[in-house]
């Protein structure tokens, strides 16, 4: 972060100082939200979410060495020479402070949302323009109401270009994340069902994804999904204009769809998703063919892949440079890692997150997986409302039906993508009460040649069952 003032963070985030310390040029050089990452410098928001609360810890902050706070209720004590400052919401005095900040620079930035695929995009972007240019990106998936500004206060003088994640799962999230961020540049990964527990319907998804065009500068540039029913709607006037009216989508911007149907600018051809490893195929652009190698597995990822090349030719990237970038790809942990372990066992550890989507993703993907027997681990996918048994049991039929050997499901959510693969036909079906009882039967499924996807929604926590495989092939 670069150095801000008391005076600066004032005029953005409004409020009143109290204390005896009231310098407008005292200098802030760091924003946290957990008193444990204060010191001298930086100023402490007490932010008050569902499970605590950042006043509890202000004093804690204040002594660690950070500068001031930024309070919503006023202290019963106050440190001296410490400001403390008194806003309404601290969540939205963080928000405009980083708002503030971002205007400080004259970077590109590109904003990344979808319900399926967001840090993997993300991070392929970054990939690509890191190859041209000094690139900040959002570390992990922070990508909510803190995260957000966290990304943004990452961003300093030698910042040539930042990408920006943002999640939600309510109407007007994205909205406020793209007001802090301020992209010249965006993409929508796809509208599924992600959580449609609280948005009600896929219409209402869309709607929202869409609050992202609401940020985004005039004569800007967007990326599409140009394979999805929702997305594809885009092309047409009428429905611009429908989110024009609602979000403040700017009239001057230029759109690029990517996928694999023939009307998209950025298209893929060839693809071989049966290598053990990676996916290949050849990017079809406006500036000529590309030969693209992506290191991770599953066909769906041609759409980060085209994505990160239509957005780094945009931004002055040669075709070799987008093919470098890709090849040099990074998956974020537990985000489909591919873990080869003695005597031709693979494990694909995908336990991040998962919904509809990027379960059929993921089964596909192992159905693909040659000369082996194909064991799919599956646990619950959260935040799917009134539909999360129909939606569970829509993954039972993938399973029974994408070619897989084995399904092992985990939990009582789950077991109805058990009871339905069952019924569609699959003959080895095991739906495990717990991790424990999943456990015992992955020993006795535990051989040579054999493939194991293991996901689920990240509440699940199947990681531990990725573990257990791995710590197998080192007893």
């Amino acid at each position: 972060m670069e150095e801000m003032t008391l005076g600066e963070l004032r005029k953005a985030a409004g409020g009143i100082l109290l204390g005896n310390c009231a310098d407008p040029d005292i200098r802030i050089t760091d924003v946290v939200s957990d008193n444990r990452k204060a010191g001298p410098g930086s100023v402490f928001f007490a932010i008050v979410g569902e499970n605590t609360d950042g006043h509890r810890f202000v004093e804690a902050a204040l002594e660690a060495g950070a500068v001031g706070a930024v309070v919503s209720r006023a202290p019963k004590t106050y440190l001296p020479g410490k400001f403390y400052l008194l806003v309404e919401d601290t969540l939205q005095a963080a928000a405009d402070f980083a708002a503030a900040y971002r205007r400080k620079f004259d970077i590109p930035v590109v904003a990344v949302t979808g319900s399926v695929g967001k840090t993997t995009t993300k991070d392929m972007i970054a990939a690509v323009l890191s190859v041209k240019y000094r690139c900040v990106k959002t570390q992990k998936n922070f990508n909510n109401y803190i995260g957000v500004p966290r990304t943004v206060f990452s961003i300093n003088r030698s910042t040539q270009i930042a990408v920006v994640e943002m999640g939600m799962n309510h109407r007007g999230e994205i909205h406020h994340l793209v007001q802090i961020a301020q992209p010249t540049a965006l993409t929508i990964t796809n509208v599924g069902d992600a959580h449609i527990g609280f948005l009600g319907s896929r219409e209402n998804i869309f709607r929202s994804k869409c609050e992202i065009f609401g940020g985004l500068a005039e004569g800007g540039y967007a990326v599409l999904n140009g394979d999805n029913s929702y997305l594809v709607r885009l092309r047409e006037e009428k429905t611009q204009e429908l989110i024009r009216s609602t979000t403040g989508m700017p009239k001057d911007f230029s759109m690029d769809f990517v996928g694999e149907d023939p009307a998209c600018s950025f298209r893929a051809v060839d693809i071989r998703d049966d290598l053990p490893d990676r996916v290949t195929f050849t990017a079809v652009t406006p500036d000529g063919e590309i030969p693209i190698t992506v290191p991770a597995l599953g066909r769906h990822m041609i759409y980060p892949a085209l994505t990160a090349a239509a957005i780094g030719l945009h931004y002055g990237l040669t075709k070799e440079e987008v093919q470098q970038g890709i090849a040099g790809y990074v998956a974020t942990a537990m985000r489909m890692e591919i873990r080869e372990l003695p005597d031709g066992i693979l494990v694909y550890d995908d336990t991040y997150n998962a919904n509809p989507q990027s379960m059929e993703a993921g089964l596909l993907t192992l159905s693909r997986v040659k000369g082996k027997k194909r064991v799919a681990v599956l646990g619950l996918m959260g935040e799917l409302g009134d539909q999360e048994e129909a939606l569970h049991r829509e993954v039972g039929t993938s399973a029974a039906e994408d070619g897989i050997d084995v399904l092992v499901t985990v939990g009582p959510v789950a077991a109805a993508i058990a009871d339905e693969a069952a019924r569609r036909g699959l003959p080895k079906v095991y739906a495990c009460r717990d991790k424990e009882e999943a456990k015992g039967i992955l020993d006795q499924l535990y051989a040579p040649d054999t493939a194991f996807l293991v996901k689920a929604s990240r509440a699940a926590e199947l990681e531990e069952l990725s573990k257990y495989l791995e710590d197998k092939a080192e007893k």
